[in-house]
């Protein structure tokens, strides 16, 4: 771990954020790269003060041309890349008849198809520098599915397929390994940054996890043999009740979704932080922890 050369994509809040300053903790050299430059250089002075030494790239993810952008900038600024984190990511609500296509198409383009050009862009410096490893953060979503949600389920479903896939491809590489993490709700702003076009207040679904739990998780990965790794709770109700008994799985979600996740407190269509950066000095918890678990309607 220390002087490993480590990008973290979605890096100035949230998972992203919590994970750099665990690596930077550890002794690694960090590239963060995230779209709002001021918050990027928030989150750059915290792995400062925690010693690290930390370049920063501002640029979208879901541009064609981002994620190369971000590859070549690390390699350029510390010679290689021994570690990728894949954990820039938006979130939206609203069924599929009310999301707007251009909020859609922009989850859709950051939680998958940048992450897909990231590793095409990766791959090849690692295959220069002998090896390296690639952890994308899925969710829960990866595995399941929800109402109101559909873009983003529909990406991280993606996500979990392709990393597979890719995972496959590089079995003739020695020494690239791929990987992912599938945390369930997560203590961090991007609900609050999340589009809406359900007219009522979202709030992540219980239980829900700190970020700083699932960084533990990433690094475990990193440095261990595990391929696919689930965070939370959640984990072990959802999965096993889709698959034994679907119909009732269906309804059950259905029900969790519109009592607790999407609450009838009355809230204003919004294309959130998807389309664009919101520009603040960004967090790693939303502050969902202390949200009580019921609240009045």
């Amino acid at each position: 771990m220390p002087q490993q050369v480590v990008v973290v994509t979605g890096g100035s809040r949230g998972i992203g954020r919590a994970t750099a300053l665990r690596f930077a903790r550890r002794g690694a050299r960090l590239v963060l790269v995230a779209r709002d430059e001021v918050a990027l250089a928030s989150a750059a002075a915290d792995c400062r003060a925690a010693g690290a030494e930390v370049h920063t790239v501002s640029v979208d993810l879901a541009e064609p041309d981002g994620p190369q952008r971000a590859a070549d900038a690390a390699v350029e600024r510390f010679g290689r890349i021994d570690v990728w984190i894949g954990s820039a990511s938006v979130f939206s609500y609203g069924s599929v008849e009310d999301t707007p296509d251009a909020v859609r198409d922009r989850v859709i383009e950051t939680n998958l198809v940048g992450h897909m050009r990231a590793a095409r862009a990766v791959v090849p410096y690692f295959r220069v520098g002998g090896g390296g490893t690639i952890v994308f953060v899925g969710s829960l979503y990866s595995q399941v599915a929800g109402p109101y949600v559909s873009s983003y389920v529909a990406a991280k479903h993606g996500l979990l397929g392709f990393a597979r896939s890719l995972r496959q491809e590089m079995l003739g590489h020695r020494g690239i390994r791929v990987k992912i993490v599938l945390p369930a709700s997560i203590d961090t702003p991007i609900y609050r940054r999340a589009a809406n076009a359900t007219g009522r207040t979202p709030f992540p679904l219980p239980p829900v996890v700190s970020a700083e739990r699932v960084a533990r998780a990433i690094e475990r990965v990193v440095r261990g043999r595990r391929l696919e790794v689930g965070v939370g709770a959640a984990q072990f109700v959802t999965r096993p009740l889709r698959v034994l008994a679907p119909r009732v799985f269906d309804r059950f979600i259905r029900a969790l979704q519109r009592s607790l996740g999407l609450r009838r407190r009355p809230a204003p269509t919004t294309t959130g932080a998807v389309l664009g950066a919101h520009h603040d000095e960004g967090a790693v918890s939303g502050g969902w922890a202390r949200v009580p678990l019921r609240r009045p309607r």
